[in-house]
């Protein structure tokens, strides 16, 4: 676990500094600057480039991880990545020539609620484009264990660069029209510098290379397609479908909240990048004992830092609501949906990276496709009657339903298990501390009431989870800091 928890590490710092941004954008630049029919629009475009972005990779970025490590040679591997470079475009090409035939019929039937959309439609193919090779390059370095200069420019030049374009807004340097258009530099400029540091560690090679796994590679992907377009629009239906049925300004309210619960999934995202590929090559020479141990540790761990964190958010919602302007508050109740999801999902540890990996992932994934068809029926009844709460309902009912089928899979098919009776004092805990905090506050500003329950929460929090011992490698780490201190 020591090349997990150096990368682990400086993956979280890098997430949370690029949340730190993505927090003053959310919850005030957006608000404040934009305002919410851009905020909404932006939401949008981002949402739905989103939900493109794993038929424009065509699966590459989890092809890579999957199969690298079975070639052995440093010339089999150069030649196997670079083919990965042209393999995406079996499904970009045609893609883009159905774009490029039937864009008028497409846009009109995307703004018939929100006609503003019309006139930005052709970002959407431009934006999945980038965020698809984006992930092409960023598995390019995941699978040689470089994966934190990726996550610098994924989590926080991203972030700065929409902050300073914001700020541009401000000072009436860019039109709110100009910010929009600017989306598709931003996200070039990140793809560019991604592949520049890809190939830094690892140049391509000029021949062409076929690997002799072509057809399992071709296959694979495919599923991971569907795989990966399951998952993407599991996350980003709800706010696209909230712009086909309520005014855009919704997608505004919904994503300031879904951005608050998104961050219980950071420590999550941070450990993927790296465990990712060592969960593929814990697969591939079969080593089980290993991946159960690296499973309920990644389990344990995350419930304690993410539960921490998603404590820390109830506990303060209703402060943090009072800091941006009155029209987003009715996004109180999504928090603690979206939320719940991003929990559970967390809990799960390295759940996805081991179905992903194993010979079971196309079940899974064809059950993924039936939730997907039920997520966006639960959107199509409760978004008309209850805007962005029915949202919210809908895609929690949806991903709580993925993510049990998954974990069953884990269970049943390959006999690996994540929990343990820690998992169940540690739900205690936090369960225990949300009631104790939550219908109470200081009589002071919001920040300063946030600041004192945060202080007091973590104290009692990581006081209590640390003598029950619920995780031994957070444990280490406080005592090594405790004994900086002492000395």
């Amino acid at each position: 676990m020591g090349i997990v928890s150096k990368q682990s590490i400086q993956n979280t710092l890098i997430t949370y500094v690029g949340f730190s941004f993505g927090a003053v954008n959310a919850l005030f630049l957006y608000t404040h600057f934009l305002g919410e029919t851009y905020y909404g629009l932006t939401a949008f475009l981002l949402s739905s480039g989103g939900i493109l972005m794993p038929l424009m990779a065509f699966g590459a970025h989890n092809t890579i991880i999957k199969y690298f490590p079975l070639f052995k040679t440093e010339q089999e591997k150069s030649g196997f990545l670079t083919f990965m470079l042209f393999f995406p475009l079996i499904l970009i090409l045609p893609l883009l020539v159905l774009f490029f035939f039937f864009y008028t019929d497409i846009a009109l039937y995307l703004s018939r609620e929100n006609p503003i959309i019309y006139d930005f439609f052709w970002m959407l193919p431009i934006l999945g484009l980038l965020m698809g090779y984006f992930e092409v390059f960023y598995a390019w370095v995941k699978v040689h264990f470089q994966s934190v200069f990726g996550g610098f420019i994924k989590e926080i030049l991203i972030r700065v660069m929409i902050m300073i374009s914001l700020y541009s807004v401000h000072i009436h340097w860019l039109t709110s029209v100009q910010f929009v258009f600017l989306l598709v530099v931003i996200y070039g400029l990140s793809t560019v510098l991604m592949m520049i540091s890809a190939f830094w560690i690892r140049k391509p090679i000029a021949k062409i290379f076929i690997p002799k796994e072509f057809k399992a590679i071709f296959v694979y992907s495919a599923f991971i397609i569907l795989s990966g377009s399951v998952a993407a629009m599991l996350i980003d239906i709800d706010r696209f479908m909230i712009s086909q049925f309520v005014k855009i300004e919704n997608v505004a309210y919904y994503s300031v909240a879904v951005f608050i619960a998104a961050v219980v999934a950071v420590p999550s995202r941070a450990m993927h990048q790296i465990t990712h590929p060592i969960t593929a090559r814990l697969m591939a020479n079969n080593q089980h004992d290993e991946l159960n141990m690296l499973y309920k540790q990644t389990s344990i761990n995350l419930q304690f830092i993410g539960g921490f964190i998603f404590l820390g958010i109830l506990v303060n919602i209703q402060q943090i609501y009072l800091l941006i302007p009155d029209k987003y508050e009715g996004g109180i109740s999504v928090v603690f949906l979206i939320g719940f999801t991003k929990y559970f999902d967390l809990v799960l540890g390295n759940n996805n990276a081991i179905i992903f990996n194993s010979t079971y992932y196309r079940s899974v994934l064809l059950l993924g496709v039936l939730l997907l068809f039920f997520s966006v029926l639960l959107n199509s009844i409760f978004i008309p009657k209850y805007g962005i709460n029915g949202a919210a309902v809908a895609t929690l009912i949806s991903l709580a339903g993925y993510s049990m089928a998954k974990l069953f899979f884990v269970v049943f098919k390959l006999k690996l298990f994540p929990f343990s009776i820690k998992n169940a004092w540690l739900l205690l805990v936090t369960a225990a501390l949300f009631f104790g905090f939550y219908y109470w506050d200081f009589s002071f500003h919001p920040m300063v009431n946030i600041l004192l329950k945060s202080i007091l929460v973590t104290v009692l929090y990581v006081f209590v989870n640390y003598k029950l011992n619920i995780s031994e490698e957070i444990n280490k780490e406080i005592g090594r800091l405790k004994r900086k201190i002492t000395f």
